[in-house]
């Protein structure tokens, strides 16, 4: 029998699956940790650890990486979140490539749905930013500065990554589900669109657009995280040129 040739497209996804393996994004947890709306995701268990379908996470991940592709060409924003240990410099990078907003230290409750009071917070630590460029804060006792400077630490921590947000972005997201529970509860209230990395023991109801893998390797965070940045910056480059009106909003 003569074999059907091979699809430029079947091969990218061939290569793919390929990649995510080598990532080891296809472990998850072991089965009495297993969330039920998982278990379609779940190809088999092998000495107790779920093994993830990448044939589906593929499926996934593309209809994510769409998704964030037409938001960036609609000029839409978008929060990356990952405060577990091995997601943070993942995080970070990727914010920085596509200029975006992060959150790689703790999700302060209030970020989206008290947003005028963490507002406060943004202007604080613009302050001191301002007071330190002009010399002001020679003005106070060494004491004083160093209480200023210790704030200014506390708040670049947890606010650094979103001292630039003026109103709130369309899209937020998360490494791990689970692990990010309340950022996802705040984005589904006030209508934010939300994107995950979820393992086998999360919860991806309240998910728009889950991404089921390995969320606890940072080899696996990584490869997911540089693929929705690298779609975001795919989408940038489809988005209409800002006129000088537009910046002003």
């Amino acid at each position: 029998m003569t074999r059907m040739p091979i699809t430029e497209k079947s091969k990218q996804k061939e290569e793919l699956i390929k990649e995510m393996f080598k990532a080891g994004a296809h472990f998850g947890y072991g089965r009495s940790r297993r969330h039920p709306s998982i278990k379609p995701f779940i190809f088999g268990f092998k000495n107790k650890t779920a093994l993830l379908n990448l044939e589906k996470t593929f499926s996934l991940l593309q209809a994510a990486e769409d998704y964030v592709r037409d938001l960036a060409a609609k000029g839409g924003k978008m929060i990356l979140v990952g405060n577990k240990h091995e997601a943070r410099l993942p995080i970070k990078k990727a914010a920085a490539d596509i200029d975006a907003l992060f959150v790689a230290e703790r999700w302060i409750g209030g970020t989206f749905t008290n947003f005028s009071e963490i507002k406060k917070r943004l202007k604080r630590l613009e302050e001191i930013k301002a007071q330190e460029a002009s010399g002001e804060l020679t003005k106070y006792t060494k004491k004083e500065r160093g209480l200023i400077a210790k704030e200014k630490r506390d708040l670049e921590r947890f606010f650094g990554g979103i001292q630039t947000m003026e109103k709130l972005p369309q899209a937020i997201f998360v490494v791990d589900s689970k692990e990010e529970a309340t950022a996802i509860r705040e984005a589904k209230r006030m209508g934010i669109t939300v994107i995950s990395l979820s393992n086998s023991d999360c919860d991806i109801t309240e998910v728009d657009y889950p991404i089921i893998g390995n969320d606890s390797q940072a080899a696996s965070i990584t490869f997911f995280v540089n693929r929705l940045a690298a779609a975001y910056k795919e989408g940038l480059k489809q988005a209409p040129a800002l006129t000088e009106n537009d910046n002003n909003k």
